[in-house]
This record gives C-alpha cells, structure tokens and sequence, in this order.
C-alpha cells in the first residue's frame, strides 16, 4: 500500500511576492515549529510533484501536442511573461522559502524531538532546498540566492548571485543530507529522501554543470552502495508493478485514493481513439528512429532495418515505448494504415471502425504514433492517471558515471561496463550474456559518444531528461529547428510506400533528417530554437517589475 507522506498545510498568510516570502506552508512562525509532528507536517508539505518534477518532455524533440502546435521552448517564443517561466520560478522559490522558514525556526522543538529525527528532518529540508538552486541555476543561470527568511522590505534590495557560488553551495548542502540521512527506510516509509537521492542529485548537477570529476565521485558512491539495482523489466518499471523497485531513486507517490492523480483529460489525450482517448499527445517519428536495430547498428547504417515493417528487429525498448503496428493495444488492434478501416476488438471481441487511421478519423494520431510506455492498460476505464512520478532511477546514474568518465578521460572496463548493464537489461539478459544483445565494446571516445548519448535518449524518453541533455550539449538549435513529422494524408501514392518513404538519414549528433523526403513525410509544426538567447531562461517579468535590481538575462 503506498502511503503519500505531502500533506498541504493550513494558509493563514498570503504572498503577494513571487519569492513567496510568506510561505504558504507557515500558519505562524511564532507558534509553528513547536513539536515533532509540527515539523514533520512542513517537511512533508515538500513531497509534492510541483517541487519535483523533472522538465516537459514537450520542450524536447520526443514529445508532441497535436493541440499546442508549439510551445514556447519549441517555438523559440519563450519571453519574461511566460507561463511555464514563471511556474519554476514561483515553485522553486515557494520551496526554498518553506525550507528557510523551517530551519531557521526547528529549535523550538528540540526540546520535545529527539535529536536523530532533527537532524534528519534538517536533511531532508536541505536536499530540497540544494535541489531547488540546481534547477535554477541550471535554467536561469545566476539567480537570488536565500538562505534565511527575509522580510519584505529587505527583498527589494536582493540581486543575483553568480551561478558557481550558488554551485559550491548545493554541493556542500547535498553532501550535507548524504551524511545524515539514512541509506533505506523502512516499507510503510519507502519513498522518503536517502543519502542515495542526495549523491543522485549531485551527480545530476555535476553532470549538467560540466563538473565531470564530481559528477563521477556521486555516480560512483551510489553504485558502490549497492542500494539500488536495474528492475528486471524496462516496461513494467513504469506502472504500478514497479512502483517498488530498487531501481528508484526517487519517486514521487501518486494514488486516485488519496486524490493525487491526472484527471480525465491527460488520460485521453494519451490512449488511443478506439479506447475512447484523443489520441493527442505523441511520439515523434524523430525519437521512433533513433532506436538502433538488435546489431547495435543505427537504423541508416544497419542491413537489419527495414522501413516497411519498422519495429522489426529494433531494440525491445522501441516497443516497450511506441505501440507497434498491429498488435492489440488497449483492446484494439492499432494500426493506422489508411486502408485498416476496421479492425479487430479483444476487448468487444469483433471488428469495429478503426478510429485510429486518418482515413477514419481526422484527429487519429497525426504523427502516426502512441505511447505505450507508463500507460496502464486500467487508464480507458478509469480515466485516471495516478502512476508515481520517476525523478531519479539507478540507470540514470550508470550512465552519468560513464559519461563523467568519459569526458575525464578515463575510459575503461566500468565505463562499457556501466553502459552494457543498461542495454543488457532491455534485452531482458544480463550483462555478462554479450551475445544475447548488442553489448558495446568500442573505446574511441568519439564513437562511445554517440553511443552514450543514443542510449540516454532511448532510455528516458517521458521522463524529462531531454530537453537538458540538448541544452548542457549545445544541440538544441539543431533539434528543435527541424520540423515535427507526421504520417502523409492518404493518397494512392503513399500507400505504397506506407509507413514511411526510405531510410532516414541521422547524423553525427543522432539527430534525424527528413528534409529530403518532400510530400512522403507531412510537416506538421516548425520547431524553432533562438540559440542566441534560449540557452538560458528569462527572469520572470513580475519579479523584476517588483524589484528592478535584478537584471534580466541577455536577449529578454
């Protein structure tokens, strides 16, 4: 039984500043504070997806919305008075303020707290608060930086602080939480932060901050541990049955029973028509074709690949991830071909309208594609989404210690090994059965690269890894400038080269090219990404039109 551990706290004061200097989780500092359970209530109040969640994979060239046309990442629009801009901004700040106003005033219950449950709760209420200044830093650059409660008043005069010295301090917080918090809690307590999620955290940081050696001393630590291990299976890590894996590093705890869950819409928007969804929210063909074929060879260089039947001879996570060609799915065979006009029902045990080909419905998928990863098969009768929320898992960090290696240098046994361990899993095998999957064996660093950062791709997709990965490597003006790819509307032309045309091209940096395809490939929204300013996001509009000392970043 999950037990959800964020309990929202009583507001008796409003914020009318965007640092919510008056933090909604604090009734009174006068009297709050006072007893164990008092600061266990503010700790709690912080085990909430909004203080947690990784970045939109729709900022990515993985994830589509049929109704956005673009976002602002992705339409290179992002300006000061951004909505998403303004929401980080506030919910970190909202974070960090609650976990200024609890250290500054724990004290009070020392006197009625035993002193390990106050040091640990003191932990916990740092890692979040570390965690908070690495999102910033890592999105908006040089940022405010709070480490106490501040009046009104004396927000007005608060600058920017240079992102390193905000930098030094994560890391002294987060090393801080991995001396006093425990390595495993027990099971009515299993999602609670441990010293494994402070080491994850910094060697995320590290790892996006180009800090390599440090990003590889944390990766290390964890591994070392032995805390943690991959799940035996990569699709059902994502649904209820891995919901206590020791794959999970951290994990935010959802359930329709305790009325934390997505409702009706966001379910429909990711399940097929047929199941009575929208079939809205979507795979790019972009993420579809960088699966590499069971050679270990990608799909433009590998004899394997056959555009015709493309989920064939692909590694198992394409299919773990996108819903292959007819195959049943939801209690419907998918398929949208545009000649499929019925197709066949387990689940009504007959043939029905096939609502998923264009030539059926015009909303059926417009790139052609489904989820499959993380969708329950419960979710078209329910209309709930309520699967815990995946921040860190220990595959994450196999990878980032490879890379760190990599990029010291110091490429040998461990980092191939720590790469093969996570190809090996999604061949349901174990690392050491190397003829079982395409384990890697190449040491020259440039080719290891593109390996590496093939594999993050197609292990992550959904868990908003994406979109920094492009940014720390300086590829976002080459990903998000290309168009969004669907399936052609059907015509007697294309049909014969149904699904799609040829072989696509990718080049050196894993990214896609359909530019010469002409009509066989449908552009259904052009991406763009201003690398003259978009590396960095812009300082709320609201926070400086409050307090004019604080600069804005170049270009906004």
């Amino acid at each position: 039984m999950k037990k959800i551990f964020y309990i929202l706290l009583v507001a008796s004061v409003s914020a009318c500043h965007t640092l919510d200097l008056n933090p909604l989780s604090e009734a009174s500092t006068g009297t709050f504070y006072s007893n164990q359970t008092e600061l266990e209530l503010a700790v709690n109040d912080l085990y909430r997806l909004i203080f947690w969640g990784n970045d939109n994979e729709l900022f990515s060239d993985n994830e589509w919305h049929r109704g956005q046309l673009t976002n602002a990442v992705i339409g290179g629009t992002m300006n000061a008075d951004d909505a998403n801009v303004q929401t980080f901004w506030l919910n970190s700040y909202k974070a960090i303020a609650r976990a200024n106003s609890f250290l500054a005033n724990k004290d009070k219950a020392a006197a009625n707290t035993p002193a390990n449950v106050m040091l640990r709760l003191e932990a916990e209420m740092r890692l979040m608060r570390a965690y908070q200044y690495s999102r910033l830093i890592t999105h908006f650059g040089d940022v405010p930086f709070l480490t106490e409660p501040v009046t009104l008043e004396e927000s007005y005069g608060i600058t920017r602080t240079s992102k390193d010295q905000i930098l030094t301090f994560v890391f002294q917080e987060l090393d801080f939480a991995a001396a006093n918090l425990p390595a495993t809690y027990g099971a009515a307590e299993a999602k609670r932060l441990t010293k494994g999620a402070a080491l994850a955290i910094k060697a995320r940081t590290a790892l996006y901050t180009g800090k390599w050696a440090i990003a590889k001393e944390a990766a290390d630590a964890v591994i070392k541990s032995q805390t943690y291990a991959l799940n035996a299976s990569y699709s059902q890590l994502f649904l209820r049955a891995g919901e206590t894996s020791r794959e999970l590093i951290i994990s935010i705890p959802r359930d329709e029973k305790q009325q934390i869950f997505s409702t009706a819409g966001y379910v429909q928007d990711n399940i097929s028509r047929n199941a009575g969804g929208f079939g809205a929210q979507l795979p790019t063909r972009d993420l579809m074709d960088v699966y590499e074929s069971i050679d270990g060879k990608p799909i433009n260089e590998s004899t394997l690949y056959d555009p015709k039947t493309p989920f064939k001879n692909r590694d198992p996570r394409l299919t773990a991830t996108i819903v292959e060609f007819n195959t049943q799915w939801l209690g419907y065979n998918y398929t949208p071909h545009p000649d499929s006009l019925l197709i066949f029902s387990s689940k009504e045990n007959k043939k029905v309208s096939n609502k998923d080909t264009r030539a059926v419905a015009a909303f059926a998928s417009f790139t052609g594609f489904l989820w499959k990863k993380g969708i329950d098969q419960t979710w078209p009768d329910r209309l709930v989404e309520d699967n815990d929320a995946i921040i860190i898992r220990y595959a994450e960090i196999l990878l980032t210690y490879a890379e760190a290696k990599m990029e010291l240098g110091e490429i040998d046994a461990s980092v191939l090994s720590a790469i093969n361990q996570v190809r090996a899993r999604a061949y349901g095998v174990t690392v050491e059965q190397t003829t079982l999957y395409p384990a890697v064996t190449v040491t020259n660093a440039a080719a290891l690269q593109k390996i590496l950062r093939r594999e993050r791709r197609v292990e992550f997709p959904r868990e908003g890894l994406r979109y920094m990965d492009l940014i720390r490597w300086q590829l976002a003006e080459k990903a998000l400038g290309k168009p969004v790819i669907g399936l052609p509307d059907p015509t007697a032309q294309n049909r014969a080269k149904w699904p799609f045309p040829g072989v696509t091209p990718i080049d050196a940096d894993g990214i896609p090219d359909y530019s010469s395809f002409g009509t066989d490939v449908k552009v259904l929204a052009q991406r763009s990404f201003d690398k003259s300013r978009q590396y960095l996001w812009p300082i709320p509009a609201v926070e400086r039109r409050v307090n004019t000392g604080i600069t804005q970043n170049p270009g906004y």
